[in-house]
């Protein structure tokens, strides 16, 4: 069971380099990715005069955030395997492929880059708001709750074929874009009832800034349900104990 692989790490774990690089690359990717998602919709808003949400933002808000989450995930997966997520650090972390200090220190980098985009994205624009996400007219917090879980799911179920399984060979090419797609994809799905925000970090920086926390819960525990799932069900069915390979002395 990927529960027993569960590991804690070293008490110096937090200020190895590696770890400490892996956590700068976290932040400059959350960075990057909540700069494009986020900043997209701002400069739609201008362009539109605030108008309605509209069949064109959603689209906008789709390939933004694909194209922005492919280029977040690629100039990190080498250096920190590139997560941009805390919901995809949880999953590999219940998988046993990072430990729990190193998952910490990549939380904090997240959360701290995506509200530094949002800082930047309120003084580039000239004090626009940086809209949290919140529920469309009719949707209540269990249907956003399952959406989240859901779409979190299907995000973290393709990290884990893509970039995390031993037998991805040359499929792990790919991941990226894979990641970005269905992140893009998820949104053309929920961004129409709960935003689709599948990734705390990205709910917390803009909750942070504008200062609304209105069933702020569900982004986080959506989420890590989705992700816990996935990743128990992905590493006991098609990893498996002789698959799985150990982490090396710089993760622990």
């Amino acid at each position: 069971m990927a529960m027993y692989r569960i590991a804690i790490g070293t008490p110096g774990e937090a200020s190895h380099p590696s770890a400490i690089r892996a956590a700068l690359a976290e932040f400059f990717s959350m960075l990057i990715f909540v700069f494009a998602g986020q900043g997209s919709g701002m400069a739609y808003s201008k362009i539109t005069n605030n108008g309605p949400a509209t069949p064109d933002g959603l689209i906008v808000a789709s390939l933004s955030h694909a194209f922005g989450l492919f280029v977040a995930v690629a100039v990190g997966a080498n250096i920190s395997g590139g997560h941009v997520n805390p919901a995809v650090t949880f999953g590999a972390f219940l998988g046993g492929n990072i430990t729990l200090l190193r998952s910490i220190l990549y939380w904090i980098a997240q959360l701290l880059g995506s509200v530094v985009a949002c800082i930047l994205l309120n003084f580039t624009t000239g004090g626009m708001e940086t809209s949290a996400f919140s529920l469309s007219s009719g949707v209540s917090v269990w249907n956003a709750l399952v959406f989240e879980i859901v779409m979190t799911f299907g995000l973290v179920y393709t990290v884990y074929a893509t970039a995390i399984d031993p037998k991805r060979g040359n499929v792990g090419v790919v991941a990226p874009i894979a990641i970005g797609f269905v992140v893009g994809a998820n949104i053309l799905v929920g961004g129409a009832f709960d935003g689709a925000s599948m990734n705390p970090a990205v709910s917390f920086g803009p909750a942070m800034v504008s200062g609304s926390w209105t069933h702020h819960w569900v982004y986080w525990i959506g989420p890590f349900i989705g992700s816990a799932t996935a990743a128990i069900l992905y590493d006991n069915i098609f990893i498996g104990d002789d698959g799985h390979q150990p982490l090396s002395n710089s993760e622990v």
